[in-house]
């Protein structure tokens, strides 16, 4: 049997991958019956099979400062596992180097934690140990030149962990308790209101051209004429956009006002919303 043939045979009877198998196939000296030894101790099999799960709980977690900031989503199967303390270390110390390696995730499976394993090790032998699927989500990093970044965490599950986390980039030389004010409660107003992006020309059109096929098929029944039901659609779609776009939303903390006012009340002349985002566990 070809080492090829050992590899495929291997992956199918333990569930494990290519690379994996093949290191431990090297290691047995080409002993199937090894080979799938090593992989059970090293718990590989036992991680592997559990990968086939849904896992929509979880944590997002922060790292960072006002000049580099970064968000981390780590999802589990249970909330239970979100508050174990084997969970909660790995993700903060996953954190952290997630902020070093600028949010690559590639670089980031690759880079050896504080036991002197690569994190994808680390997250192998944990889905072993706690018996869930484990996974690495989302990630971004804010690190522009000229900004400074603001952050909000909701349903906070323990220090820089949450359910829910916002990060706003302002670009500004102002350097004020106003200005830091203004970057918290965006923070929260995005929290709460969910935009889509910062202004109607920024949506995504694959958005726009779903949100239009759903206005059709809801008018298509109210036996209107054409030209009657085009000029509603006009006018829901305008709604729509000025409802998801963070400039022209309601500000949550005076809903008489808009996000381009409040911006605008500031008197912070280079002020912009350079980058914002925000991430659910869940969503």
């Amino acid at each position: 049997m070809s080492e090829i043939e050992k590899v495929k045979r291997l992956r199918k009877s333990t569930g494990a991958g290519f690379k994996d198998c093949n290191a431990a196939l090297i290691e047995a000296k080409g002993d199937l019956d090894k080979a799938v030894e090593i992989l059970r101790v090293k718990g590989i099999t036992k991680a592997s099979k559990k990968m086939s799960r849904v896992a929509n709980e979880g944590v997002v977690a922060l790292s960072g400062d006002e000049n580099k900031l970064s968000l981390l989503e780590v999802n589990c199967e249970t909330d239970f596992v979100a508050k174990n303390e084997d969970f909660i270390n790995f993700v903060k110390e996953l954190s952290e180097l997630n902020n070093l390696n600028n949010s690559n995730i590639e670089k980031l499976n690759e880079t050896k934690m504080k036991n002197n394993k690569t994190v994808n090790e680390n997250l192998v032998a944990l889905i072993a140990k706690i018996g869930e699927k484990i996974t690495i989500g989302r990630v971004k990093t804010f690190n522009h030149n000229g900004t400074k970044n603001f952050k909000y965490l909701h349903t906070v599950v323990k220090d820089n962990l949450s359910k829910l986390a916002v990060v706003v980039s302002l670009e500004t030389k102002e350097i004020s308790d106003n200005l830091k004010n203004f970057g918290k409660q965006l923070s929260m107003h995005i929290a709460a209101s969910n935009p889509l992006a910062l202004d109607a020309n920024s949506i995504d059109k694959n958005v726009l051209e779903k949100e239009v096929s759903l206005i059709n098929e809801e008018l298509k029944s109210t036996g209107k004429p054409d030209d009657i039901i085009k000029k509603i659609s006009i006018g829901k779609l305008n709604k729509f956009k000025e409802e998801n776009s963070l400039l022209t939303q309601q500000w949550v903390m005076e809903p008489k006002k808009k996000v381009k006012d409040v911006l605008k009340e500031l008197s912070i002349n280079d002020l912009k919303i350079k980058d914002f985002y925000r991430l659910k566990i869940g969503d």
